[in-house]
């Protein structure tokens, strides 16, 4: 198993806070500095040759001084998905915060230089984006919040809760500390949002527009199965460009949507070590991508303890429900294989849950002609999500589609139909025979 530290690298072209915040880092016995950067292009070549687990960056920075670490951190996660990105910076203003968390929450910290040696706050961050968690600044908070709450009269759980959702807490995350399910803070949200969206009405047109970033910055969280819209890794979209794909074209896809997730991984974080878990979890991801990657998929992000793929998109795949299904065996393969390791080194396993669905997705290649993403979204997307949570530690549930799409036999147990949240007539389902 690989050094349980975690890989950090600097960048900063302050050489005087980087020396500084490279002193800080260095006093964390699971902390260990790979490389430094003073512009955008050595941070952008240096952190995709060293592959940190965290990348802790300035915003403004050569050769425009403009927002190269924001920009320089999501085309890392790009290259190199699931790195966590630790944003220092000198600016208070909420929207530095909001481009930030525009994907996601998941894996990213945002704190301000003037406070960063207060305690161990640093060092706290780089652990917490490691394993895929989120911080924000408390100043950072209360600019979010104030602004919505002053006039709304919300009882001291909402008050709460909303203090969260603005730290970028995912629903799992919340709901462990709330004692309830993540269903019924889903709800809650909903239902805050609501009100305060009603109390603006008799409000201040600033209130809404924080109310809009806060939203902004939520949407895409990584339980929210409605919208998931990732970044391509490796260069896929650029080949895509290359094909003659304009962006903003739209087309129909039929393809099979894996999701995975790691069962009770609320529970592990919090009796684990965080450099240790951090360890774990770069293990499995890397994992998880061989798996999909072997099978002609196409990883499109891991967030948190989760990972998407798509088979068939943007590569057609005839038989793409076959190789969904074959990735999805090799996951589970090699999750127990590294499991056996982990137990026998003290460490809590990770019991994997996986959803499979077939059918049609709208895909498009968004954004411009520096920066493209590759988007899929449609009732599969949100179908396989749904799937996904209905399968226990070392189980796959296949949607209808995905069984009759199948040209291979396979040992399953029919589901009895369920209601799931956005169609009306019930769902039939398979669990796939665990391989012996």
């Amino acid at each position: 198993m690989r050094d349980s530290r975690i890989g950090v690298f600097l960048a900063d072209d302050n050489l005087i806070v980087r020396e500084g915040v490279r002193a800080l880092i260095g006093l964390e016995d699971d902390l260990e500095i790979v490389g430094t950067a003073a512009d955008y292009d050595e941070l952008l070549a240096g952190a995709t040759s060293t592959a940190p687990q965290v990348l802790v960056t300035d915003i403004r920075m050569p050769p425009t001084f403009q927002r190269e670490g924001i920009d320089a951190a999501k085309e890392l996660r790009k290259r190199h998905p699931g790195t966590g990105v630790v944003i220092l910076s000198q600016y208070d203003d909420p929207e530095y915060a909001v481009s930030l968390l525009g994907e996601g929450a998941a894996g990213y910290a945002y704190l301000l230089k003037d406070r960063v040696a207060e305690g161990d706050q640093l060092a706290r961050a780089i652990r917490e984006v490691a394993t895929g968690g989120s911080m924000l600044d408390p100043k950072i908070v209360e600019a979010l919040v104030r602004p919505v709450t002053a006039d709304d009269n919300l009882s001291p759980g909402d008050e709460e809760l909303l203090r969260m959702v603005a730290e970028g807490k995912p629903i799992k995350a919340i709901a462990v500390v709330r004692q309830t399910t993540a269903a019924d803070v889903a709800d809650s949200i909903e239902r805050l949002f609501v009100t305060l969206a009603q109390g603006l009405n008799s409000g201040t047109s600033g209130s809404l527009e924080r109310l809009k970033m806060l939203h902004q910055a939520i949407v895409q969280r990584e339980e929210q199965g409605e919208e998931l819209s990732r970044l391509l890794p490796g260069g896929v979209a650029e080949k895509m460009r290359a094909e003659g794909r304009h962006i903003g074209e739209t087309e129909m896809l039929d393809v099979t949507v894996l999701m995975s997730d790691i069962r009770g991984y609320s529970g592990i974080a919090e009796q684990a070590d965080p450099s240790v878990l951090a360890g774990q979890l770069n293990e499995h991801r890397a994992e998880m991508n061989r798996a999909i990657i072997a099978e002609g998929g196409t990883v499109m992000q891991f967030v948190g303890d989760a990972v998407m793929a798509v088979f068939g998109a943007p590569v057609s795949q005839p038989d793409h429900a076959d190789h969904a299904l074959a990735a999805a065996r090799a996951m589970h393969r090699a999750q127990a294989a590294v499991n056996t390791r982990w137990e026998a080194a003290g460490l809590a396993p990770f019991g994997l849950g996986i959803g499979l669905s077939t059918g049609s997705v709208a895909a498009a290649l968004l954004g411009s002609e520096e920066r493209l993403e590759y988007s899929v979204v449609g009732d599969t997307v949100n179908l396989t999500q749904r799937l996904q949570q209905w399968a226990e530690p070392g189980e796959t549930v296949l949607s209808e589609p995905t069984y009759a799409a199948l040209t291979v036999d396979v040992a399953t147990t029919a589901l009895e139909p369920q209601l799931v949240k956005g169609r009306r007539n019930p769902v039939v389902a398979y669990r796939l025979e665990r391989e012996s």
